[in-house]
């Protein structure tokens, strides 16, 4: 089975089983609401299935209380782990917006061909994604996503065609 990240989980919080989470997904209030069915990543075997029993925003994060884990000794082990869900479980997009997965690893290039490197990660610090350019005997490139720089995605070819602006490069 395919999973994805939608969070991680940094530390604990307070006595009663919440973890502080920083949410990796477009879609925190459907991934964290009650009910919800997130799976940890373990460093050996199946990811451990969990419920979730309740959230709330706090100070950029979510806190995040799964069902059956009532006491910080039950969560401090998932400290520093991933939150995922399945292929199953994930939101279909409106056109011309893709989940990170489908992102990393497609080839950049120029308007006029010149290829640029490979995306391998997408950075979210404001008002826009960035994605992170590996290139051959260069610095990576920081490339902003907006209509501007970034003028097709063609996640058949795996390719992204974008226009550099002044400074970029």
């Amino acid at each position: 089975m395919q999973y994805y990240n939608v969070g991680k989980i940094v530390n604990t919080h307070g006595i009663r089983g919440e973890v502080r989470v920083i949410a990796t997904t477009d879609f925190p209030q459907e991934r964290f609401q009650n009910g919800a069915v997130l799976y940890l990543k373990q460093s050996a075997g199946e990811p451990l299935r969990l419920e979730v029993a309740g959230a709330r925003q706090h100070k950029g994060m979510w806190l995040v209380k799964f069902k059956g884990y009532d006491n910080i000794n039950d969560v401090q082990s998932f400290r520093d782990h991933e939150l995922m869900v399945t292929e199953d479980e994930q939101q279909p997009l409106e056109e011309g917006q893709y989940y990170y997965h489908q992102i990393i690893g497609l080839t950049v290039k120029t308007l006029e061909g010149r290829e640029l490197g490979v995306i391998k990660e997408i950075l979210s610090p404001g008002a826009n994604d960035v994605w992170v350019v590996k290139r051959t005997g260069q610095s990576d490139l920081l490339l902003p996503v907006i209509d501007d720089v970034v003028k097709n995605v063609d996640l058949d070819k795996g390719e992204v065609d974008v226009e550099l602006m002044e400074g970029l490069e």
